[in-house]
């Protein structure tokens, strides 16, 4: 009998889950809306999601892997503090073993989804690389020397909370100036209603998609214009770019990866992004003329990326060391 892995990435608002095959294949699907406040409702059903898609296989489940919105300790049993769900000091790997007959394990999503695209995905032949993911803030996951960078406590890769800029941009962190204040969706969209605000000829496109009512642009609504080559909106995501560029310069000063993989909504718009963000980061980097420069590549499994690394975590037996079996 062959065996698969059950991965859930617990959200905000959605709990997705899949049934995961050896090779990072979902074999199956599933997905329900985040009861955010309630700890206990959450457990109930992200529990009700691995009974679903366990009874949709003939294979062998050996275990359930979870990506949490939120910092989780270094043994992958406690998810210390969650930003959007009711989760403060939660022992969910207890509470979800009590409701499931498998063994879980738990780990940050971001990290999670570091490791999906490093066993499954962009970074499957590199050794060491970084994921940034780019959506409302900046996640981040770290691969160095084949292990998952954790951290002492488990909160290591909070790559959106580098501070960037001394007293800048007040963050939702409680800190001024962090990464993802710049270089995020919702820096984007910050950037694109002042300037459908300022009134200018230049935001006309952008204006016209929100009919003239800045609060009503969407982050997709810039991405959609850069697409269509309004230049507001290129140079948005231009600005954009080289503020990501930057940033992962210097976590290229303290990391040296072999590979840069951007991940996230806002990725979605490709080399919009993408070349502003190379041309900054090479123009910043330490040594630069000296030294190989890593390359920065999109993600690609995209939003299953965190299910399909929980599962491959709790699979090869991950677990509190990061080590890649």
């Amino acid at each position: 009998m062959t065996t698969a892995t059950i991965g859930l990435d617990i959200g905000g608002t959605k709990i997705a889950g899949g049934l995961v095959a050896g090779d990072g294949t979902i074999l199956a699907e599933a997905r329900t809306e985040t009861p955010a406040s309630d700890p206990d409702r959450i457990a109930h059903e992200a529990a009700d999601l691995v009974r679903e898609l366990a009874g949709r296989t003939d294979d062998e489940v050996v275990a359930v892997g979870v990506a949490c919105a939120g910092f989780v300790d270094r043994t992958g049993s406690t998810v210390l503090f969650a930003p959007n769900l009711a989760w403060r000091d939660e022992p969910l790997k207890r509470r979800l073993e009590a409701l499931v007959d498998f063994p879980v394990t738990i780990e940050n999503d971001a990290n999670a989804a570091a490791w999906g695209e490093f066993r499954h995905g962009a970074a499957r032949d590199a050794d060491d690389m970084v994921l940034i993911t780019v959506g409302t803030g900046i996640g981040g996951g770290v691969v160095v020397d084949k292990v998952l960078l954790k951290g002492a406590y488990g909160v290591g890769g909070e790559l959106g909370h580098m501070r960037v800029v001394p007293d800048g941009i007040r963050c939702g962190c409680g800190n001024r100036g962090c990464w993802e204040q710049y270089a995020s969706g919702n820096a984007l969209l910050r950037q694109a209603r002042e300037l459908v605000s300022s009134g200018s000829p230049h935001a006309a496109a952008l204006a016209e998609r929100c009919g003239g009512d800045p609060a009503g642009l969407r982050g997709h609504d810039v991405t959609a214009a850069a697409q269509a080559g309004d230049p507001a909106a290129v140079e948005l995501l231009t600005d954009l770019g080289t503020w990501l560029g930057e940033g992962a310069a210097s976590v290229a000063a303290v990391l040296d990866p072999e590979l840069f993989v951007v991940g996230g909504g806002v990725a979605e718009s490709g080399d919009l992004l993408l070349e502003p963000a190379r041309t900054a980061y090479a123009r910043n980097l330490t040594g630069r003329g000296h030294r190989p420069v890593a390359p920065m590549v999109a993600a690609s499994l995209g939003n299953d990326a965190g299910l399909i690394g929980a599962a491959a975590i709790a699979a090869e037996g991950v677990g509190a060391e990061g080590v890649r079996t």
